[in-house]
């Protein structure tokens, strides 16, 4: 059964939440969902996290990626940016992108943000860029997704987001539930394609 890895930060649990319902609408669609989280990076260059998380799902590995069919990305929005932990732990994936590991493997992304404007887009496209120079296949959400014409929160054709207000205590939306589902849906749908 092909694996996808579900790679997230989350920084206030929404996209954590995200994270959950991308890898439920995966197993919705018959693919195994393998949640991953990154630790936070410290201003502080001796300081380190804890090898494993205190809550949530355990530290990504570059044998996550190794091992994964496809990716689904999601980070909080950091001023139209991907968050500086998600970045690093990219970074760091050289060696992989010299063997060309995640060449031909779907990846889709997500994010959440503190202001409907706040540069969600963006985010999603910063998010794609290393998919892409490691030969990643992108997969977004199409309009055939009617939340994506209807919500007043969050969603992009680029992939699901979720406005969480400037205290980040929004709730998700029950448009931008139904997109994370979609979304996982989706992704599995073509690594399962693929696998074929």
């Amino acid at each position: 059964m092909p694996e996808i890895l579900v790679l997230y930060y989350s920084h206030h649990g929404a996209t954590r939440e995200m994270a959950s319902l991308i890898a439920r609408g995966i197993e919705q669609a018959g693919a195994v969902a393998r949640l991953r989280t990154v630790p936070r990076v410290s201003t502080v260059s001796e300081a380190t996290e804890n090898t494993i998380p205190d809550t949530g799902a355990p530290y990504a590995e570059l044998r996550d990626l190794e091992e994964c069919a496809g990716l689904a990305m999601g980070s909080p929005t950091r001023f139209g940016n991907m968050a500086a932990p998600m970045k690093y732990f990219w970074d760091g994936t050289s060696s992989l992108w010299l063997k060309g590991t995640l060449a031909g493997k779907p990846a889709a992304v997500f994010t959440s943000t503190a202001s409907l404007h706040g540069g969600q887009e963006t985010t999603l496209v910063s998010m794609m860029l290393p998919l892409l120079h490691h030969g990643m296949l992108i997969v977004g959400l199409p309009y055939t997704s009617p939340e994506l014409l209807t919500t007043a929160s969050g969603g992009t054709p680029y992939g699901p987001s979720h406005h969480a207000g400037a205290a980040s205590n929004l709730p998700v939306t029950e448009h931008e539930k139904k997109l994370c589902l979609a979304l996982g849906r989706r992704l599995a749908d073509i690594v399962l394609r693929l696998a074929r």
